[in-house]
């Protein structure tokens, strides 16, 4: 059930791009690169944390970036390991360039390192003009005095 078109949106929609790209890139049948693992967690309500396992990595060794909606988390090693001759090496050192698409309005609050995980803090800032706001409903002036409402009484008409 890899064959969705969306088409009938794009033909109909307007400021969605963004969102059937996605869509339309993740139903693609692309090898998936699982390095390096990582979580995402909700801490809060507009609270997250990306935590990645970069095991062998230094802070150096690392960069992280936010370009309009995209957190990019990229890894280089350094040159000197790469002489080393290994009887067996299972530590995944290797390059890796990791993508995270964020919503609107989520930025990066903070990044951490700390044995061998990266923690990276995201925070979404609503606007105040984006938040919902509570209305209080008030009462007339004619009704806030007090004064009687004239009726008109319907006459059957024989």
């Amino acid at each position: 059930m890899r064959n969705i078109d969306f088409d009938p949106f794009w033909r109909t929609s307007i400021g969605f791009d963004r969102l059937f790209s996605m869509m339309d890139d993740s139903l693609r049948f692309e090898p998936e690169d699982r390095y390096p693992p990582y979580d995402i967690v909700r801490t809060g309500e507009d609270n997250y944390r990306v935590t990645l396992a970069i095991a062998g990595f230094t802070p150096d060794q690392i960069g992280v970036t936010q370009h309009q909606n995209v957190l990019t988390i990229v890894g280089r090693p350094s040159e000197k390991n790469a002489k080393s001759e290994y009887l067996y090496h299972g530590i995944a050192g290797r390059a890796f360039e990791r993508r995270f698409n964020l919503a609107d309005y989520v930025e990066v609050e903070s990044a951490s390192f700390e044995n061998g995980l990266l923690h990276i803090n995201l925070v979404r800032h609503v606007p105040e003009a984006m938040k919902p706001r509570r209305i209080e409903v008030g009462l007339t002036k004619t009704a806030a005095e007090g004064e009687s409402v004239k009726t008109i009484d319907h006459v059957k008409a024989a």
